[in-house]
């Protein structure tokens, strides 16, 4: 175990000295979607000294609330929490510990948000983990089984994790992603799933969010992102915040210019999404060629025509 000596701000490891980090402050709120909630805090369980906690990845579409629903988890088994952001970028020692170089030649050591969460008994979101190459997530294979320690290379000491430490990793379902390898898919388990909201539930998350919208334009929004969701397209309860938050941003601008909610709305979709957006059908129609082309050779009229040319060799027209 560690042997060490502690204040609200400094821990002394096998005599290195560790900078802590102060946690996140804020008080986030969950709408919908309890059953998931339930399930994250199924996870952090011990049931007794030969059980562990586990520590989920909570996966879905980007926007669509895991980070906040992971907070909200943290927040009500009142420990402190503490987020990294991963990113491609991400290496061990930022994971871990980073030796800070002083003006008068002196090294200082930082724990990072994980780590402090390791140290001080609080919860660590790994904020879309897809994102993080494997040598990174290889210095926490240790962490994630039955030992729950990280070793440090840095600073040449290992880190035990206090026994109410908690972790949850989220994770997008889309493109930007590293091929995260099997020994840390196991280690991260059970997959807890995120789905769109239902149509009152995504209402209400607006509301919270924007309490000042009048509610002709939430009803737009809303019914905007329930078609969206319907045709796979995958807008999200964020992209919805952004779409009124601009809209009511110009409508609100100049008042002896006014223009109409339709078109401050309109205006919003475009700027926030791309024009495409306004015709909801026609990009889903798009989205499922695009992604039929992916898996269909090209011929060689493909080069010279596009599909709804008459000219192509496999057109009907």
């Amino acid at each position: 175990m560690n042997r060490n000596k502690s204040t609200n701000t400094k821990q002394i490891i096998d005599g290195v000295t560790l900078n802590l980090t102060k946690p996140d402050k804020s008080e986030p709120n969950w709408i919908g979607q309890d059953e998931v909630l339930k399930q994250i805090h199924a996870c952090w369980l011990v049931l007794s000294e030969n059980d562990h906690p586990l520590s989920p990845r909570i996966t879905g579409m980007p926007g669509t609330g895991k980070t906040t629903l992971a907070m909200v988890a943290a927040k009500q088994r009142k420990q402190p929490l503490y987020i990294f952001q991963c990113t491609s970028d991400t290496r061990p020692e930022d994971l871990l510990i980073t030796p800070v170089l002083s003006e008068k030649g002196s090294i200082s050591y930082h724990a990072s948000p994980l780590v402090c969460a390791m140290l001080t008994g609080g919860v660590c979101i790994l904020d879309e983990g897809n994102r993080m190459n494997e040598k990174s997530w290889a210095s926490l294979a240790p962490l994630f089984d039955h030992r729950r320690y990280v070793e440090s290379i840095i600073a040449g000491i290992q880190i035990h994790a206090h026994k109410d430490f908690r972790a949850c990793v989220t994770m997008n379902n889309d493109e930007s992603t590293f091929e995260i390898p099997d020994y840390i898919l196991s280690r991260i388990q059970p997959t807890l799933q995120m789905n769109m909201p239902s149509y009152e539930d995504e209402l209400e998350i607006l509301r919270y969010h924007l309490p000042f919208s009048e509610e002709e334009l939430l009803i737009m929004t809303v019914e905007f992102l329930q078609k969206s969701h319907q045709l796979d397209l995958n807008f999200s309860p964020r992209d919805g915040i952004h779409i009124l938050q601009y809209a009511i941003k110009r409508l609100s601008q100049d008042s002896d210019h006014p223009i109409s909610k339709d078109q401050a709305w309109k205006e919003s979709v475009c700027k926030v999404l791309g024009d495409e957006a306004l015709d909801l059908d026609s990009l889903a129609v798009k989205n499922q060629r695009s992604l039929h082309d992916q898996h269909i050779p090209m011929g060689l009229g493909d080069f010279f025509f596009s599909d709804d040319n008459p000219l192509h060799p496999d057109s009907d027209k």
